[in-house]
């Protein structure tokens, strides 16, 4: 059957393969350089080889359109997978190791703890003096439940306050163990920059005594 005018005649199976190896060559040639190439040999006999492949083919051409197929690119990716289970798992990097802060103790800070007795709350003022405390350093305190320390056999009936400064030993005073009055103005904390002197004022909640209801007399007969 004659074709019309202006029309191309559709390609053959085989015109379809050169065609397509055609363009793979072409399109190697822009991203594959022969000469680095680890896998392209030319042999004794003049025609070329694909080393991880295996395969022979008649010039550059044909191999370049060869490194474009799926066969090689499935090799190519098997071979790196395989590299990659051979290399040598690399160590952990050595983390830097940080070392406790050592400061060479001076001794106890001086102090003065004062009792009182405010609207029925028991007060406890503590003052800390602190002159030679390191630069830039604010003391700090905190509560110790009598279970936690391991000065002396322990007594639910009291807690400890600790104050802590560089470079002054940590103190610490025994005090019953109650509940601490929170609420505004009933717990203060103060740090005097200036003087070097910390203060801390607390106060023991009031224990409320429920009256027990009296039962009322039984109704005569």
């Amino acid at each position: 059957m004659a074709a019309k005018p202006g029309m191309g005649m559709p390609m053959s199976a085989t015109e379809a393969n050169v065609d397509r190896r055609e363009r793979l060559r072409r399109l190697a040639l822009e991203t594959i350089d022969l000469n680095n190439d680890p896998y392209f040999m030319k042999n004794h006999l003049g025609t070329y080889e694909c080393k991880l492949c295996l395969t022979l083919h008649n010039n550059e051409g044909n191999y370049l359109a060869h490194t474009q197929g799926k066969r090689h690119r499935m090799n190519l990716a098997r071979r790196a997978a395989q590299a990659k289970l051979e290399q040598p798992a690399q160590p952990a990097p050595m983390r830097k190791k940080i070392q406790p802060r050592k400061t060479v103790k001076i001794g106890r800070p001086g102090y003065q703890v004062t009792k009182s007795r405010e609207s029925g709350q028991r007060t406890l003022h503590f003052t800390i003096h602190y002159p030679e405390i390191e630069e830039g350093l604010q003391p700090r305190h905190r509560f110790m439940s009598a279970y936690e320390q391991r000065k002396e056999a322990p007594d639910k009936a009291y807690q400890y306050l600790l104050f802590a400064a560089e470079p002054y030993e940590t103190i610490s005073f025994k005090i019953p163990n109650q509940e601490i009055d929170k609420d505004h103005g009933r717990f203060l904390t103060s740090w005097d920059a200036e003087k070097q002197i910390f203060t801390l004022q607390l106060s023991f909640k009031v224990k409320s005594t429920a009256l027990v209801p009296v039962a009322p007399p039984a109704p005569e007969a």
